[in-house]
């Protein structure tokens, strides 16, 4: 055995440590799981206080509005929970090897780091317009500096999410994926 071989023998368990140590992310995406329980009580928690509103009392449409655009946001924050967790398992855990399954999401095919803060930013740009779109409804109950932080919030989510996507464009066009 050479130098070179023994050098790189004795390195062996601590990469193998350091690659190990992506399971440590498990109880992460577990919790995120238990997460998005919650919103699911909280989803339908939200739907029978809707129905229990409209057999108790004469509900108006800005109040039926404003807890459907809830239920929605609801709706959005667990798809991007689902995003995060098996996009992120996908990415930096381990695969999932749901090639050919009949429910395989079509985006899990070409996740990447890179694709993940795409379609993080883009979620989270719909789950700002929502809270946006409330607000907006129901602007009388706010302060007028309320509307323009809400807005300027907002706009800066959508900015942000442009200069990742921006970014991952010139990534993408200087390392271009290898073709198999």
């Amino acid at each position: 055995m050479d130098n070179k071989n023994q050098g790189h023998d004795l390195l062996r368990p601590l990469p193998r440590w350091i690659f190990m140590s992506r399971w440590l992310q498990a109880p992460l995406y577990i919790g995120l799981i238990v997460a998005q329980g919650v919103y699911v009580w909280q989803f339908w928690t939200e739907l029978v206080h809707l129905i229990q509103m409209l057999t108790v009392k004469n509900v108006t449409e800005v109040e039926i509005m404003l807890i459907v655009l809830g239920l929605i946001d609801v709706v959005m924050i667990s798809n991007l929970l689902v995003m995060v967790i098996v996009g992120g398992w996908e990415t930096f855990v381990s695969r999932l090897d749901l090639e050919g399954h009949p429910d395989q999401p079509e985006w899990l095919s070409h996740v990447n780091a890179g694709v993940l803060k795409v379609k993080l930013a883009t979620a989270i740009i719909g789950i700002s317009s929502i809270h946006l779109l409330k607000t907006f409804i129901n602007a009388a109950q706010y302060e007028e500096k309320t509307l323009l932080w809400q807005t300027v919030i907002h706009l800066t989510f959508v900015v942000s999410a442009l200069a990742i996507a921006y970014t991952e464009k010139l990534t993408h066009a200087a390392h271009p994926p290898a073709q198999h």
